[in-house]
């Protein structure tokens, strides 16, 4: 059985830390110049509002490191992955489109699947999305959103968008939603919709669960390794699937030394040979952790595509 080659994903969001610090259009022009090195995709994560509470837990050590759960300065910026990931599409070609961590719950169901399924008809199928509850409740709490229900409200809007994206007409009646039949139009470019990755802070059974029925892809907070996943194919066994079915997606952490310097970056790329040992293939890396610069990130992107090729 052939091995399938590293790649490199990406994160466009959280690189506030650059000079200059980029607007929405650099965002973009970062998009390209990456494909062009032979970056695989690039991921947006989301958030709608920040309350005080989002950096409870203190800021970052360094700020160039990954925004975390309760480590979050309120007045970050997180832009509407939609509207960038759209964008990047009318001007690339081949590059994957994540939309990472979406917090699907903030969300009536049928407004996603449209908005979705119209982004991925951009992209011409281009478009993943991972789907998250999160961890914010101020969040929730402005959006009117009960916290508490946030898995059971997420469970129903992933079997909504099976129906949305499958044919038309489709109804739906569960606790959180009911609808007659309905048509959802344009539909996406794939008849599947888009694919869907499922991660989270630690492989809990409503991960497992949810990668199992809808899954293709797995891109937890951390990393699990071998030893840690043997729930993961036990379920999908169960299934009728396994592992070689879902894209393992690991990730790229940059060491700091001092809450001033860069991160090493093949330093970092030379941590992941037991990610690879356990079955991952696609890695996640933020540029802005080993650069300053905004027009360092092409070369940061050709170094790590270089790398994982070797790695690999």
């Amino acid at each position: 059985m052939s091995i399938s080659p590293l790649r490199a994903l990406l994160v466009l969001s959280e690189n506030w830390t650059l000079n200059p610090v980029p607007t929405l259009s650099d965002l973009v022009d970062v998009a390209v110049a990456a494909e062009a090195a032979g970056v695989d995709g690039v991921m947006m994560s989301d958030h709608v509002v920040l309350g005080a509470s989002a950096k409870a837990r203190g800021l970052p050590f360094n700020s160039r490191d990954y925004a975390m759960p309760g480590n979050q300065e309120p007045g970050s910026p997180w832009p509407s992955p939609y509207l960038v990931l759209a964008a990047v599409a009318a001007r690339t070609s081949r590059l994957r489109l994540v939309v990472g961590a979406l917090i699907s719950p903030l969300r009536h169901p049928l407004v996603t699947a449209k908005d979705l399924a119209t982004l991925d008809q951009l992209s011409g199928g281009r478009l993943i999305v991972l789907p998250t509850v999160s961890w914010h409740e101020e969040e929730y709490a402005a959006i009117g959103v009960n916290f508490r229900q946030r898995g059971a409200i997420m469970d129903e809007q992933l079997a909504v968008w099976r129906r949305a994206w499958s044919s038309s007409p489709f109804h739906f009646h569960g606790q959180h939603y009911s609808f007659d039949d309905v048509w959802l139009e344009p539909r996406c470019a794939r008849p599947q919709g888009p694919e869907l990755w499922f991660g989270g802070s630690s492989l809990h059974q409503a991960v497992v669960r949810r990668l199992v029925k809808y899954g293709s892809g797995f891109n937890p907070l951390g990393q699990p390794l071998h030893h840690e996943l043997e729930s993961l194919d036990h379920a999908l066994g169960e299934a009728g699937r396994t592992r070689s079915e879902i894209e393992m997606v690991g990730g790229v952490r940059g060491t700091f030394l001092s809450p001033d310097d860069v991160a090493d970056l093949d330093h970092a790329v030379d941590c992941l040979s037991e990610q690879v040992a356990s079955g991952y293939r696609t890695f996640c890396f933020k540029p802005s952790m080993f650069t300053d610069e905004l027009g360092e990130i092409v070369h940061v992107c050709e170094r790590f595509v270089r790398r994982l090729g070797d790695l690999g």
